[in-house]
């Protein structure tokens, strides 16, 4: 084996996107969606890493952006690796963070330009609300929550249950 130099080989390595998503619920257990303009589906409140930020303070920032409050991100509930789909070129590695329970109030203040609406959901409800590839993050949290052990997922589960098969 040959010797490469460091600059070649970081340059050839395979590079992914990041994201991170803020996992809130209030008393009952229902589960805070954000329903983004540019999307005819609803998301958790979050988005994607920026260049020099950690997952954890995207989570924050994103929270901040999306729903103008202050949350503290907590434990690490679940990891989910999506491959590269549709117009995204790269993976995708996504972190969902607990970001505690609220009580459920209008206190939020929504960027109209980016998020039209956001809501408590049942958990039942907040899957059938979320993309296929993202609905299974809902009950991966709630698990990884009372287990307080992160849950890995991969490309919403669905690669793992085909490894299993395999």
């Amino acid at each position: 084996m040959t010797w490469t130099e460091p600059s070649t080989w970081y340059a050839n390595l395979p590079a992914f996107h990041a994201a991170t998503a803020a996992f809130i619920t209030d008393a009952v257990g229902d589960v805070l969606l954000v329903k983004p303009t540019y999307r005819d589906h609803w998301a958790f409140p979050g988005g994607y890493v920026e260049q020099d930020e950690y997952p954890h303070q995207a989570c924050a920032r994103e929270a901040r952006e999306e729903l103008g409050i202050a949350v503290a991100v907590g434990e690490l509930l679940v990891v989910d690796w999506a491959p590269p789909a549709g117009q995204r070129p790269r993976a995708l590695v996504h972190f969902t963070f607990d970001c505690g329970t609220v009580t459920r109030h209008d206190g939020f203040t929504l960027p109209r330009q980016e998020i039209e609406d956001a809501g408590f959901f049942a958990p039942d409800e907040a899957q059938q609300r979320l993309p296929g590839n993202v609905a299974p993050r809902v009950g991966a949290a709630i698990r990884a929550r009372t287990r307080r052990t992160p849950i890995y997922l991969a490309d919403g589960g669905t690669a793992a249950r085909q490894c299993r098969q395999d």
